[in-house]
Order: structure tokens, then sequence, then C-alpha cells
């Protein structure tokens, strides 16, 4: 089954055509797509998109890039969200969650530490509700790794994951797959590459990131950034199995499979 195990489907960018998006996923052989949430005030946007698309799941929790605005009862809301929601099978893990040390403004001393303070209390909850996170990680894969050591064993997908062969090991051992989107498409990202071809196949699952992130035949050089959508997520999985030199179907058959083992509700979504 082919899976984006990432997409922001609730965005604005798609406000004009979300169907028809939607219906081009569909034709290129999607069949299922984990919505996450990056705040509070858009929880209810992807469960109800979830609950309406076949084979759509959700996350919930606080992106680290929204931290800035997030106020500390958010996260009480966020408790109160997953003990409501617990039981619905669509809810697969926490998340989109994590440390952001890219965004100068975030890298600030007192940002930092809020972020950790929110990072540490989200993985808190997915522990306390025994569910996986989809972990944002952008500069910061030693702290959040540190966070990962503290507690159970949590698991789950450490998304659009750029960093070293060791760090990737890490992860690995801590229940984790590793997202692989659209910025592999590119030549000129040789380390996503490698990680790409040299690490075991079912370390890895496949993810859009849409409407951002997107893959390299799409957009012009120079101009504005394109949009990304999770139809593309068909072409990625080309592109990977291009990359290792083996059938496209064997890339998708154990993406999914790994999908599936790092957030095990996937196995009863659904609509599959």
């Amino acid at each position: 089954m082919l899976i984006d195990t990432h997409c922001h489907l609730d965005a604005a960018e798609f406000d004009s055509d979300r169907q028809a998006v939607i219906a081009r996923a569909q034709q290129q052989g999607v069949q299922g797509i984990v919505l996450p949430a990056v705040e509070v005030a858009n929880f209810a946007a992807v469960q109800a998109l979830a609950r309406e698309l076949k084979g759509g799941a959700y996350a919930l929790g606080i992106h680290p890039m929204y931290v800035p605005r997030a106020q500390a009862h958010d996260l009480d809301t966020l408790a109160h969200w997953l003990s409501a929601h617990i039981n619905d099978p669509r809810l697969v893990a926490v998340g989109e969650i994590g440390l952001d040390f890219f965004v100068p403004e975030l890298c600030e001393p007192a940002m930092r530490a809020k972020q950790q303070r929110f990072y540490e209390a989200q993985l808190d909850l997915a522990h306390r509700f025994g569910l996986p996170v989809l972990l944002h990680v952008r500069k910061s894969q030693d702290l959040l790794l540190q966070g990962l050591r503290k507690r159970g064993r949590i698991g789950g997908i450490a998304h659009a994951f750029n960093g070293s062969f060791q760090q990737a090991g890490q992860f690995i051992d801590q229940g984790f797959a590793l997202g692989i989107g659209g910025a592999m498409t590119f030549t000129r990202a040789l380390q996503i590459r490698r990680l790409a071809t040299q690490l075991p196949l079912d370390s890895l699952v496949l993810e859009t990131d849409a409407p951002d992130i997107a893959p390299a035949w799409l957009g012009t050089p120079g101009g504005p950034p394109a949009r990304n959508e999770p139809a593309e997520v068909a072409h990625i999985a080309q592109t990977l199995a291009d990359l290792r030199d083996m059938p496209v179907a064997q890339v998708i058959e154990t993406t999914w499979h790994t999908a599936c083992r790092v957030l095990p509700r996937l196995v009863a979504l659904p609509g599959r």
C-alpha cells in the first residue's frame, strides 16, 4: 500500500482545490495519508479531514515552529484531545513535535528553552497515551535523542531526516523510521541520497510534507517555491527505487510494512 506518512493537507495552500488534490493522489495509487497537526488551532481540521479520507489518519501535537505563539495551557488542551480521542483508530501518533534550531529566531536562548519544554511535555504525553511520535528534526538530532532516551521506547518517524549515519542508527535503535521525501530527488542532496540508498530499506518510510519540500521536477529554476502534493509520493517511491536499483513495488511494500511497524494503528486504518 502506497502511503504518504507526512502531509499537511489541511494547509491553506490547498483551500482552492483540495478535492482535486485528493483525487490526483488516489489516481496515483496513494491509499493512505497521515495528517499531522501543528498547533491547537488545527486539531479539529486534521481530524475532520482524516475522517473524510479513504485511508486517512492524523496526529495531534504542537510543532516547534508554532511554539513561539503557543501557551502553556495548549499542552493541557493536547492532553484533553488525546484522552478524548484515544480510541479513534485514525489517531495514530503525537505530532508534529520536535525541535528546530535552523530558524534564527527559534535559536534565541529563551525560545530554545520553550521549545525544549514543549518537546519534553509532548514526549511525556506520547508515553502516557501509548502513542508513537512524528518528529520534526532540523539541526536538533542529538537533543531529540536525549529526550527519547529518558523515556521508555516511544518510536515513530523522524520526519525529513537529514542527519549523519550515526544519528540515523540511533533513531532506528529507538524504534524510529526515517522519513524520505522530495529533498531526496535533488542530485545535490548528497547526504540524503546516501542515507536513502545505504540505510536498510526497512528503516525508511515515504512522505511528501506537502505543500512543502517539493521534489525536483516541480517548479522552475529561479521561480517561486512550487506547491507539493500527496500524489508526488508515487514518484518519490520511484526515485527511491531507481537510486537503490530495485523494483518500485518492493519499495512500496517494504515502506508500507515499516510505516505499520512504527505507527501500529495504520494496520487497522478505516477505509484501507
